[in-house]
C-alpha cells in the first residue's frame, strides 16, 4: 500500500502502475475488470500505452464519507493484480 496516495479533497486513494509494454498494460486492465466485476466495485480509471491511473472513493456518495476497510482492501487487491 505504499505506492497509494491518500488525498483529502475529495477522500480518495491513487495509484499509478506503469508496464514495460502495451500487452502487460492491457493484460492488467483485462484482469482489474474482471476483479471488479467479481465484487461489483468500479474503480475511476484513466490509462495510456504504458501506464494506469487508478483511483478509489468512498461507495458511500455523503460528502462527509471517509475510506473503509473495503476500500484498503480493494487497494490491496488491485496491487495485487500488479505483482
Amino acid at each position: 500500500m505504499q505506492n497509494w496516495e491518500k488525498r483529502k479533497r475529495p477522500i480518495r486513494l491513487e495509484r499509478r502502475f506503469e508496464f514495460a509494454s502495451y500487452e502487460l498494460t492491457r493484460d492488467f486492465l483485462d484482469r482489474l475488470g474482471d476483479l471488479s466485476e467479481s465484487i461489483k466495485r468500479y474503480p475511476d480509471i484513466s490509462f495510456g500505452k504504458l501506464y494506469v491511473n487508478i483511483t478509489l472513493r468512498p461507495e458511500a456518495e455523503e460528502e462527509s464519507a471517509e475510506l473503509t476497510v473495503e476500500d484498503y482492501d480493494f487497494a490491496s487487491k488491485i496491487e495485487a493484480l500488479f505483482s
